[in-house]
């Protein structure tokens, strides 16, 4: 018999626990935490622009053949896409959950290119295709404005932009980030049609003279080989390169004219600095703002992630202007923290309650050490499993370890159990002894209850979609508790019985003699119940249909829902008004609607984002976010 081995070397059984607890430990240092489990499927962005083109003429030369082109990329799921009036046009391709996403990245790329030889000028000139791994796991939403009113959001987005973005993409846990409302700074022309018309010119005239006039030259050098004298020196010549100044953009020359006179932009056009696009602002509590997303990395530590953000705008908040400070508006690693947190307290609590209920029912203090010492190795070798499968510490799989401490401590329970009644029925046995004996016993019922557990839990881990991945790692956990608790009532429960128990001298006396003799009354009761309905067939199928029928009610009359909603301390609203309503009309409204919440007891900050809509005709609509703390 197999527990024979452990019980004659239990240095042997000592020696295997300690492997599989020191495993889960260190394990439990890297594994990646977070809310829930990660069970949004990966998407790849795709990204172009053509410049003054409307939304049909998008959809018809950048849309068409790109789509036709990724449409079917492998384990794809579905694609959608949206062909702005502004020129813009983006591309999100959902892959099938598990997909690695650099390798989605990688394949959409290769379909992508297949696709810019036909695509227009414009939009190579312009930036091109952009493709990208894109995370939909918002972590958290960072304000950068000023204490005052003394920054606009056209500095804060390019100040945001040159100096903060780049730091926290690289930290690590961060898949991306992003401005919101970003206004990149740019050169604007603004021309007088009538002036224009006047000289006979056209717009082309003016795009065609900034783009001979603004480029970056190389002229090549003087003194260069071959020279038929040896020259004294070699230099490179150097032009004066882009031009950097609305004044000197005002100096283009548009025309000259025969008595050597010249047109130029100043005469035809207003230059000024600006942003390249104006149809979104961003705001934090009626204040410019620059307002940045981060976004987790698949498989990221939330919490890690966070706390690295945060350190990195600490650091660069030390070099910020005079005035410029950061808020962070939103941060979802609070409730994935307080979770956690919630979850390891009932987890102890559960184990301390466990061990209560063991040594009440057991009677003695050197029985209860035994599933004290067995339960923490069954819980803390599960989590070398669940970091070897690429799962993460969260809600669900901290809430599969919670039941199962009830479940791997019965194992334990049931060898201590036996032992002891092997040890009462034959007075002067060793512990040893009645080890061997009361393992012959109850070693086939171990394996048995095991199997039929593993028989409950483990097809819960094969539920295909979203579901099954949701609940994919509660059913790991658990069943692979379950295995290693089976492991050590065959190894580790039978050898401590051996070295901590001692024969018994007489029945138990005093409050633990009553408690006992009041479990065996219990248990002798259920055993009568149970006997009259075995021998009385009807009387169970009776109460089966009872409860099968009262579970289908309460499944009917229960609400469902994918995940529970629960408080996060934050909440979203969109405002959308009708077709063809102004920027400022809209801005106005959500001016108010920031008043009002700004209003409401406990709101810490109301950021908003208005932007121009392009999805449905031209609305406007703008996203108002509330935290408190």
């Amino acid at each position: 018999m197999i527990s024979e081995i452990f019980i004659d070397r239990p240095r042997f059984a000592a020696v295997i626990s300690i492997v599989l607890t020191l495993a889960g430990l260190i394990a439990l240092t890297r594994l990646p935490i977070a809310q829930f489990p990660d069970i949004v499927p990966p998407q790849v962005s795709v990204t172009a622009s053509y410049p003054g083109a409307g939304a049909d003429v998008v959809e018809a030369t950048v849309a068409q053949p790109l789509e036709s082109k990724v449409v079917g990329v492998d384990n794809m799921l579905y694609m959608k896409s949206t062909s702005g009036a502004d020129g813009t046009y983006s591309l999100t391709v959902t892959f099938a959950v598990g997909t690695d996403p650099d390798i989605a990245t990688v394949n959409v790329q290769n379909r992508v290119a297949l696709a810019e030889p036909v695509l227009p000028a414009e939009v190579k000139q312009s930036g091109g295709v952009s493709v990208q791994k894109r995370s939909s796991s918002l972590m958290q939403v960072i304000a950068i404005h000023g204490e005052n009113d003394e920054f606009d959001n056209l500095f804060l987005s390019n100040y945001a932009t040159i100096n903060v973005l780049d730091t926290i993409k690289r930290v690590p846990g961060v898949g991306d980030a992003t401005l919101f409302g970003a206004q990149d700074y740019s050169m604007r022309v603004v021309l007088d049609i009538d002036r224009l018309t006047n000289l006979g010119l056209t717009p082309t005239d003016v795009i065609n003279a900034l783009k001979t006039q603004n480029v970056q030259a190389a002229i090549g050098r003087i003194g260069a080989q071959p020279m038929t004298d040896d020259p004294l020196f070699q230099l490179n010549i150097q032009t004066q390169g882009r031009l950097t100044d609305p004044a000197q953009f005002e100096d283009v020359v548009l025309r000259a004219e025969p008595d050597g006179s010249f047109v130029r932009i100043r005469d035809v056009a207003r230059v000024e600095l600006g942003s390249v696009s104006a149809d979104s602002t961003a705001r934090i509590n009626g204040k410019p703002v620059a307002m940045i997303g981060t976004y987790q990395a698949p498989g990221a530590n939330a919490l890690a992630a966070t706390e690295g953000v945060q350190q990195a705008m600490d650091r660069l908040a030390a070099a910020f202007p005079e005035g410029l400070t950061y808020t962070v508006s939103y941060d979802t690693s609070d409730f994935v923290q307080a979770s956690v947190e919630n979850v390891e307290h009932t987890l102890f609590e559960a184990f301390a309650l466990v061990i209560i209920v063991v040594f009440l029912f057991l009677g003695n203090w050197r029985a209860a050490l035994i599933p004290l010492i067995a339960v923490p190795v069954a819980l803390v070798g599960t989590f070398a499993v669940i970091l070897a499968m690429g799962f993460s510490l969260n809600t669900v799989s901290l809430l599969a370890l919670v039941l199962a401490i009830g479940i791997v401590v019965d194992d334990a329970i049931v060898v201590v159990e036996n032992v002891e009644r092997v040890m009462e029925e034959n007075p002067g046995m060793s512990a040893a002894q009645a080890a061997r004996l009361a393992m012959g016993e109850i070693t086939g019922a171990i394996v048995a209850i095991t199997l039929v557990l593993l028989s409950v839990f483990v097809p819960v881990a094969f539920i295909p979609g979203l579901s099954g991945q949701l609940f994919q790692q509660f059913a790991v956990a658990v069943s692979v508790s379950m295995v290693i608790s089976a492991i050590n009532a065959l190894t580790l429960s039978p050898a401590l019985c051996a070295i901590l128990l001692k024969p018994h001298h007489g029945p138990k006396r005093g409050i633990l003699g009553w408690i006992s003799r009041g479990i065996d009354r219990t248990r002798n009761g259920y055993a009568h119940v149970a006997g009259s309905i075995a021998r009385r067939a009807i009387i169970g199928v009776i109460l089966l249909a009872v409860a099968i029928g009262a579970s289908g009610w309460l499944f009917r009359i229960v609400p469902t829902g994918f995940l529970p909603s629960e408080d996060q301390g934050a909440f979203f609203a969109e405002i959308r008004l009708p077709e063809g309503a102004s920027f400022n009309r809209t801005d106005a409204v959500v001016r108010e609607v920031e008043t009002m919440l700004g209003g409401i007891e406990g709101v810490a900050n109301v950021t908003t984002v208005t932007g121009y809509s392009f999805l449905d005709g031209i609305a406007k609509s703008s996203s108002a976010s509330r935290s408190s703390r």
